[in-house]
C-alpha cells in the first residue's frame, strides 16, 4: 500500500493539462478560461452620470444657485451640446457627461419650473459623475487561469471579447461493475442492488468541470468487461466502479492487465477507499474505484476531482484543507489515514457515529469530511482537526 499524497502524485504523472479550445462568450461560464483576456475597450467608454439629475458645472455648484436648461441626456442619447456658465442639461443614470459639465446635482437636490433649475439642498462633494475607464481600460487583464463564474462572463461581455479561449473539458468514461447492479428504475431481483455510485460520480465530476460518459454496466465476466473497456475508448480518463479488489468475481485487474495496462499502483493506506487502483490504458488514465458507495464517492473527492482540475490547468488542484475544533472525541486512528464523514457548524465540526462505507445516507448529511493521519492519537472535544469542505 501506498500513501495518499504518493497515490496522487502517481496520478497526476499519469496526464497532462488538456489542449485549448474555443467557446462563444454564452458557452463560457463554468469553463475555465485557458489564457488572459484583454479589455479591447475602456469601460465606461465616457464620463457617465451615476444618477439621475441635472448636469452642470462644478465651480457653480451652491444651495439656491439658478441654471438654464438647454437639453436632455439619456443613456444611448447624449447631449451634443456644450455646456455654458449658468446652464444645466436633464441627464439620467448612464447617459455621457455633457461636454463642459463636470457635476451632477441629484433630482431630489432641485426644483425645476419650466427651464429653470434651482439647488434647493446642500448638494454636497460628490461628483455623482464616472470617469471614463474607471472599471477598466483597454488592455487590461482578466487573469488565466481561472473557473468563469457569471461574473467574469458580464465582465468578458463588457470588455467585447465574444469568444473565449478555454481548457478542454476532460472526457470521463465511468463504467460500474457486477452482476449485483441495476440501474435506477429498474427491478431488481433478490440478489440485486441499485447502482448509485455511477450518478453521484457522474454529478461530482461534471460539477468539476468534466464530460462524463456513462457505459452500461459491465456484467461479472471477462467477456462483458472487456465490451466496456472498448466503449471507453477515446476518453481522457477511464474509471471502473467495484472490481478492483481480489474476490474470485473481481476482475479489473486481470481484464485490464490483458487489455495492456501499464499499472502505477494498486492498493491507497486510507480509509474508506483502500483497494484504489490505477495506470495507463492505451493512451488514457485509468482509475479503479472500490464499490462501496461511500468509498467510490470519498476517492472521487480526494483522488478524482484533484486530477481533473490538474488537467483543466487550475492551479492548487488538491481538495481545501481548513481545520475546526471537535465537538465530539475520537478515539486514536489506526496505520491508514481516515476521511471521516462529518457535520461542520458554527460551533465545531463533529464526526458521524456510523463510519460503515456503505451508508450514503450518512455521507448526505455530511458537509465536511474530517482527515485523520495514520496513527493520529485520541483527541478530544475542543480540539483542532483538519476536514475538506464537501
Amino acid at each position: 500500500m501506498i500513501s495518499v499524497d504518493a497515490a496522487r502524485a502517481h496520478l497526476f504523472d499519469l496526464v497532462s493539462p488538456l489542449e485549448t479550445e474555443t467557446v462563444t462568450l454564452a458557452q463560457a461560464a463554468g469553463r475555465v478560461l485557458a489564457r488572459d483576456a484583454v479589455a479591447t475597450r475602456d469601460q465606461p467608454p465616457f464620463a457617465a452620470s451615476s444618477m439621475d439629475g441635472y448636469a452642470v458645472k462644478s465651480a457653480e455648484v451652491e444651495q439656491h444657485a439658478i441654471f438654464k436648461i438647454i437639453g436632455e441626456a439619456a443613456a444611448g442619447n447624449g447631449f451634443s451640446g456644450n455646456v455654458k456658465p449658468g446652464q444645466a442639461v436633464r441627464i439620467f443614470t448612464g447617459a455621457p457627461m455633457p461636454e463642459g459639465a463636470d457635476f451632477v446635482v441629484i433630482q431630489e437636490n432641485t426644483d425645476r419650473r419650466d427651464d429653470l433649475l434651482t439647488i434647493t439642498e446642500a448638494p454636497g462633494t460628490k461628483s455623482n459623475v464616472r470617469p471614463a475607464g474607471v472599471d477598466f481600460r483597454t488592455g487590461d487583464h482578466l487573469p488565466a487561469p481561472r473557473r468563469l463564474s457569471p461574473s467574469d462572463v458580464a465582465l468578458l461581455a463588457a470588455m467585447n471579447i465574444p469568444d473565449v479561449p478555454v481548457s478542454r473539458r476532460p472526457v470521463v468514461a465511468l463504467i460500474s461493475n457486477g452482476d449485483e447492479l441495476v440501474m435506477p428504475g429498474d427491478t431488481p431481483g433478490p440478489d440485486q442492488i441499485i447502482a448509485s455510485n455511477t450518478f453521484g460520480l457522474k454529478a461530482l465530476f461534471e460539477e468539476v468541470g468534466a464530460q462524463v460518459r456513462m457505459l452500461p454496466i459491465a456484467r461479472d465476466t471477462t467477456r462483458s468487461l472487456t465490451t466496456a473497456l472498448e466503449l471507453a475508448f477515446g476518453a481522457d480518463l477511464v474509471i471502473t466502479i467495484g472490481g478492483a479488489s481480489v474476490g474470485d468475481h473481481d476482475l479489473v485487474e486481470e481484464v485490464t492487465g490483458a487489455l495492456g495496462m501499464e499499472r502505477a499502483f494498486y492498493k491507497v493506506r486510507m480509509r474508506p477507499g483502500k483497494p484504489l487502483m490505477a495506470g495507463r490504458l492505451g493512451t488514457a488514465a485509468m482509475i479503479g474505484l472500490p464499490g462501496n458507495p461511500v468509498s467510490a464517492m470519498v476517492c472521487g473527492h480526494i483522488f478524482v476531482a484533484p486530477l481533473l482540475r490538474h488537467m483543466l490547468g487550475l492551479p492548487n488542484p488538491l481538495p481545501e484543507m481548513r481545520t475546526a475544533p471537535l465537538t465530539n472525541s475520537l478515539p486514536e486512528n489506526g496505520p491508514r489515514a481516515h476521511y471521516m464523514r462529518a457535520t461542520r457548524t458554527v460551533d465545531g465540526i463533529a464526526a458521524a457515529v456510523n463510519q460503515d462505507s456503505s451508508l450514503l445516507r450518512v455521507l448526505a448529511s455530511s458537509n465536511a469530511l474530517i482527515v485523520r493521519p495514520p496513527g493520529d492519537p485520541a483527541r478530544g472535544t475542543g480540539d483542532t482537526v483538519d476536514y475538506i469542505p464537501l
